[in-house]
């Protein structure tokens, strides 16, 4: 595959979107869905490395950049037999053609092929690296579209001016909401063991061994997950860390500590302190949970940091399952297709009445 400085950037920034789609970054956990994800990761990860980069270079080989490459390939023939029946000097550095006086027909025949190969060759000014960072674009672009913080945004585009469509059919009353393709999930009392592996091979297992929910839907006081430091256990037989968590309100105490703000972040906070210390001097446990999982903009965050915000805001969160995601994408890929490609009404003159 042809490729230049500038076009590798615009295909890993699209190989980054759809990892984080799939959620590469959890190829680590080992339970409910993501387990069944791991199953399917590899190949995943191969469509995205090798199959994708490949089939768009099949799509260019294949489509108007080849009869481009073919216009220019006759152009560079024709210069050259120019050059061979009228001398070096015919053609300029620039392309150009110096026209002869010679009233010949052989030669006004080649000065004629000549200046329809110039024209043929023209036609197609976007160079193979040019279209390629345009492909790649668009479909950045397409997919982010509908992409927003984890949650995939089902919102039907309309046009430019008028961003969004309520698919109407004629009812008498319609009622609508963003969401209403979607199967509602709520989690918040769906309580499961999270379990994840670090690469020295220490799993890490957070347990919930007591949950205070609210009775009959009635609200009380907000509940904050927080570990039990003092009971976590080693097994050295089986290399894992076991961490038990409470699901409840705040103590007094607690409160006093924790205040009345971010108390989530400041518990996870005093944690990340704590956990550690109470494994003292097993270099493989601290290893397994201050390693370096990711970055932000803040600097390195540790597995540990990274999981357990994920585990609270797995437990804390609503979640939606679009019931027919194949059938909406490619509506709105039509739709962007013709007003975002093509843009349609640039292509349709206006009528004047």
């Amino acid at each position: 595959m042809t490729t230049t400085a500038t076009t590798p950037t615009h295909l890993a920034k699209f190989q980054g979107l759809l990892r984080e789609l799939f959620q590469f970054d959890c190829a680590d956990l080992d339970f409910g869905i993501y387990r069944i994800m791991n199953h399917k990761r590899d190949a995943i990860d191969r469509f995205i490395t090798e199959r994708l980069p490949a089939s768009v270079a099949a799509e260019l080989d294949g489509g108007p950049l080849t009869q481009q490459a073919r216009a220019e390939d006759n152009l560079a023939e024709v210069a050259q037999r120019v050059r061979e029946a009228l001398g070096e000097s015919a053609i300029d550095d620039h392309g150009v053609l110096t026209r002869p006086d010679s009233e010949l027909p052989f030669v006004q025949q080649l000065v004629q092929e000549y200046e329809e190969a110039q024209r043929r060759a023209a036609g197609g000014s976007r160079s193979r690296d040019a279209v390629e960072a345009a492909i790649y674009n668009h479909l950045y672009t397409f997919f982010s579209r509908y992409y927003e913080e984890g949650d995939f945004i089902s919102k039907r585009r309309y046009s430019r001016n008028q961003r969004y469509a309520i698919p109407y059919n004629g009812e008498e009353v319609y009622l609508h909401w963003a969401n209403s393709d979607q199967y509602y999930v709520k989690t918040d009392e769906h309580f499961r063991n999270y379990d994840w592996t670090a690469p020295n091979g220490v799993s890490v297992h957070f347990r919930l061994k007591n949950a205070d929910v609210e009775q009959n839907n009635v609200k009380g006081d907000r509940r904050f997950f927080i570990p039990c430091v003092s009971e976590m256990a080693w097994d050295a037989d089986d290399n894992a860390i076991t961490i038990p968590f409470e699901y409840r309100p705040l103590s007094g105490g607690e409160k006093t500590v924790y205040g009345t703000r971010n108390q989530q972040d400041k518990i996870i906070g005093e944690a990340l302190t704590k956990i550690p210390e109470q494994l003292h001097d097993n270099a493989p446990a601290i290893a397994a949970l201050e390693g370096e999982h990711r970055r932000n903009e803040k600097g390195p965050v540790s597995r540990l940091e990274h999981h357990l915000r994920r585990y609270v805001g797995r437990n804390n969160s609503d979640f939606f399952i679009h019931k027919d995601l194949s059938g909406f994408l490619n509506r709105e890929l039509d739709f962007y297709l013709k007003n975002e490609v093509l843009n349609l009404d640039s292509l349709v003159a206006p009528v004047r009445i």
